[in-house]
């Protein structure tokens, strides 16, 4: 099974808010399958949050992005994604950046997308958004982390 990565997750691996939820979030993303999607739109994201709110230099920022993009496949914003995430918007009230992520989710066959920020639960297009740091994990996230463990 295929996941996607919000770029929130990403933020809490790089130590942005609390350790607690830096350790949490690298233990969920450290036994994920290594062909696991991070949106280039999630990158962006995250290189604008690693300066604006980690206090980063730019330097440092396009160090991390870079790390991520090595360590996890990256899906593109094209005009496909655009038009869906348009439909998306438009038909269910979310924000056109995040239905980007999700409709990029859903062209790189993805079935959850990870994220702390998105509606718990919500499916479209195949892509069931999942808090991964929620009391219960969505058991399709709890089955594969409990198959990736050693």
């Amino acid at each position: 099974m295929r996941v996607c990565l919000d770029s929130n997750i990403l933020a809490y691996a790089e130590g942005v808010n609390t350790e607690e939820e830096r350790t949490l979030a690298i233990s969920v993303v450290s036994q994920l399958p290594p062909d696991t999607v991070v949106p280039v739109q999630v990158l962006g994201e995250l290189f604008n949050v690693l300066t604006r709110k980690a206090g980063r230099t730019p330097h440092e920022a396009r160090t991390a992005l870079l790390g991520w993009q090595d360590a996890f496949t990256t899906v593109d914003t094209s005009p496909e994604v655009i038009s869906m995430a348009a439909d998306l918007a438009a038909d269910h009230g979310i924000g056109i950046w995040d239905a980007v992520i999700v409709s990029a989710a859903s062209t790189a066959g993805c079935r959850l997308l990870l994220s702390e920020d998105l509606q718990d639960g919500f499916t479209w297009a195949g892509v069931t958004i999942t808090n991964p740091f929620a009391a219960t994990r969505h058991p399709l996230l709890e089955g594969l982390i409990e198959d990736s463990a050693p």
